[in-house]
């Protein structure tokens, strides 16, 4: 992007946890660039926020899980002050401080990731995951929020189409960790099992990189017209502000 070029289209004042922030937006006209690998498949997971089809990992952050004993510690001292009392204030913007960091170090690993997905390949293929139904299991619930997945695919939506990505959804239904990549083969595969193996072809891998593989496939054997969502590889114009989002995405539209 040529700074020299943008144009400053509005200037947002804000107070958090105590310290004033200001953000402005910019109109710019993102281009596309090279891309080192055509087609990617990404599963998103646990323990790992992101295995590629390239057999690369994204390793996960988990900022809330680090900081959990932290903010424990600032929620109890907060309960034990004086309501709308001084100290109660100050514990307050202590508390909200902390979450905000846990907040920027999540928000700043996801766009750190999104935007080497969207700037190295042509074509990434994501799942689309039931997030709310995936919060509703209460053993897994903290760190698929901490995780951040719905962030994770905000943001690969906008810079897919800033540096010329075709963004493709595959449906949520695509039994993408039970399928053999190698094979085609179908078995069932519960979350604690995190290795497939299968056998038809006597294939061993790890369930991750299977499942990215197989959303790879699902592009390149074109059975994606039907049943998944593509965004466009041109460029288009965008507003955004100094935490790189787009105007359309801090409207407060609802996303699928």
């Amino acid at each position: 992007m040529n700074k020299s070029e943008a144009t400053t289209q509005k200037i947002t004042i804000s107070k958090q946890a105590g310290d004033w922030y200001l953000s402005c937006s910019y109109e710019f006209t993102p281009s596309a660039n090279n891309k080192t690998i055509e087609v990617v498949g990404v599963d998103l997971g646990i323990k790992t926020l992101a295995t590629l089809s390239t057999g690369e990992v994204l390793k996960s952050v988990l900022p809330y899980k680090k900081a959990q004993n932290k903010l424990a510690k600032l929620q109890r001292q907060l309960s034990k002050k004086v309501k709308h009392s001084s100290n109660w204030y100050k514990a307050v913007v202590k508390l909200g401080k902390q979450n905000r960091r846990v907040a920027n170090i999540r928000r700043d690993a996801l766009h750190k990731v999104t935007t080497y997905l969207a700037k190295n390949h042509g074509i990434v293929v994501i799942e689309d995951l039931n997030v709310s139904g995936m919060l509703g299991n209460h053993k897994l619930a903290k760190s698929i929020a901490d995780q951040g997945f719905y962030e994770f695919r905000r943001q690969l939506e906008y810079k897919c189409q800033w540096y010329g990505c075709e963004l493709v959804v595959v449906d949520r239904f695509f039994p993408s960790s039970k399928t053999c990549s190698n094979c085609g083969h179908i078995q069932d595969m519960p979350l604690n099992i995190r290795t497939y193996d299968c056998p038809e072809c006597s294939l061993s891998i790890e369930r991750d990189l299977n499942a990215s593989i197989n959303l790879r496939k699902r592009v390149l054997i074109g059975e994606v017209s039907s049943e998944c969502k593509t965004h466009s590889r041109h460029a288009v114009g965008l507003t955004v502000d100094a935490c790189g989002r787009s105007a359309a995405d801090s409207s407060g539209r609802s996303r699928k």
